[in-house]
């Protein structure tokens, strides 16, 4: 931290079982004082799944803070704090969609709200994809369908598509495999 802000505390809030929120109370070179909310993540990694002519699998579940469906790319927690981001993505694509590949690449890393979360997602791009069968957790109820990119874009520009790690995710794909 910079010498203008020093946390003089942090205090457990809330321990969840994807997050932990904690409180803390921060000082500041001019002798003020505040504090700030701060949530813990143990990271994630998501995939952008392609099928040889070129269209992307999307998953579509229900998001519960937003009470509705969405279609995302697909992703998921690291199993341990540490676990290499490639093996969190190559298990959540055969899981989501019932598809593997040997030729995951990485695509981007993203913090997704620095304000207040340390959440990670690295991203990568898998090609050559290998059909075998979803292994849905048991909470999990998802429909994989196939998209052109040109399709997927015009999901994000109407707002059908919200979700940061997919539009980030869709947009650098488009910009590192379509525009060269």
């Amino acid at each position: 931290m910079g010498e203008e802000v020093r946390r003089v505390k942090r205090e457990l809030v809330h321990k969840g079982t994807i997050i932990n929120m904690y409180c803390d109370y921060m000082e500041f070179e001019n002798g003020n004082t505040a504090k700030w909310d701060f949530i813990h993540h143990d990271g994630a990694a998501a995939v952008v799944p392609v099928l040889d002519d070129g269209r992307i699998l999307m998953v579509r579940q229900y998001r519960n803070a937003l009470e509705r469906y969405t279609l995302e790319i697909p992703a998921g927690k690291l199993d341990a704090p540490g676990e290499p981001g490639i093996e969190c993505a190559t298990r959540e694509l055969e899981e989501e969609t019932g598809y593997k590949s040997e030729n995951l690449e990485w695509l981007i890393t993203l913090r997704t709200t620095v304000a207040f979360c340390d959440e990670k997602i690295e991203i990568f791009a898998a090609h050559n994809l290998i059909p075998t069968s979803q292994h849905l957790d048991e909470d999990e109820y998802i429909d994989v369908k196939a998209y052109t990119m040109d399709e997927l874009k015009e999901k994000i520009f109407s707002g059908e598509i919200e979700d940061s790690k997919t539009v980030a995710a869709l947009m650098a794909y488009e910009v590192r495999y379509n525009n060269k």
